[in-house]
């Protein structure tokens, strides 16, 4: 089976990477200097040139406040790029993998989200990444799209990096305690990504570390674990001001992950506690 994988530099990019290679797979790792996914001659010239039973497309505009200022900078690769890839794997009868995130929802419901439940963004990124969602799933009949939340993992700046940052730079760090999700470690993410890609099982997923949490609860955790001299104070999400409005609980339900792949991922204290360790950062 041989893998196209776009975004290689990100997280999870990083992590498909790892799993590629433990587990034997032919894969071609690109980013935007080697494929400029919202430039179809471009897509077609690299899938052409590759020849891939399938295509995973990690590549992402993330900066989420900033897609309020910029909106058509996060849809040409949000948006366009997803549907190219699409219009190409359609074209060339490749499988299509396509990420997507918990921000498509606009996080007022009470109950974890299914992905029967309506999508409805209160950002420009979230409206993005549904745009994407949609075009991928209209134009490209082998396709997977899968929705992540939380994600940490490699060498990104992700909240776990940043909470260690954050305790060597202060006494006290204010954590929002209202919003709440479920935090997912890329490594695990990728390992489930390419079990689900092997079921041929086609269709819409979550994929999640299980059990959710609050940006807190995630911080005391870390703070604990690496044994860090730091007060958390919990605070409301509007003592940080920002941009572009966050969903509140963007609580994803994954199944069925487990009915198509045969197992749930560990839940995030596990994930949290093995990333720490990667990192060097524990007592």
């Amino acid at each position: 089976m041989k893998l196209l994988i776009t975004g290689a530099l990100g997280q999870l990019g990083q992590d498909l990477i790892r799993t590629c290679k433990a587990r034997g797979l032919d894969y071609l790792p690109t980013d935007f200097s080697e494929l400029d996914i919202a430039c179809l001659p471009d897509v077609r010239r690299v899938v052409g040139e590759y020849g891939p039973d399938f295509i995973l497309n990690c590549a992402a505009y993330n900066l989420v406040d900033q897609a309020e200022k910029e909106p058509y900078a996060a849809m040409r690769v949000n948006g366009i790029g997803p549907r190219n890839l699409a219009i190409v794997a359609e074209e060339q009868d490749v499988g299509l993998m396509h990420f997507s995130t918990d921000y498509v929802f606009d996080g007022k419901q009470r109950e974890p989200y299914t992905v029967m439940d309506r999508p409805q963004p209160i950002n420009r990124y979230g409206q993005s990444k549904l745009l994407g969602e949609d075009l991928v799933r209209s134009l490209c009949n082998r396709h997977f799209v899968v929705r992540l939340s939380w994600l940490f993992g490699g060498n990104g700046d992700n909240f776990v990096r940043k909470v260690l940052r954050w305790a060597k730079a202060a006494d006290t760090v204010k954590i929002v305690i209202d919003q709440v999700a479920k935090p997912t470690y890329s490594l695990d993410a990728a390992a489930a990504a390419i079990d689900i890609l092997e079921s041929g099982a086609y269709g819409l997923y979550h994929l999640t570390n299980a059990e959710s949490c609050s940006r807190f609860e995630w911080a005391y955790y870390i703070r604990d674990y690496a044994n860090l001299k730091v007060e958390l104070e919990p605070v409301q999400s509007d003592a940080f001001p920002q941009t572009a409005a966050r969903p509140v609980c963007s609580v994803l339900d994954n199944y069925p992950l487990e009915e198509t792949i045969g197992h749930e991922l560990p839940d995030w204290q596990d994930a949290t506690r093995r990333y720490l360790r990667e990192l060097g950062a524990f007592s």
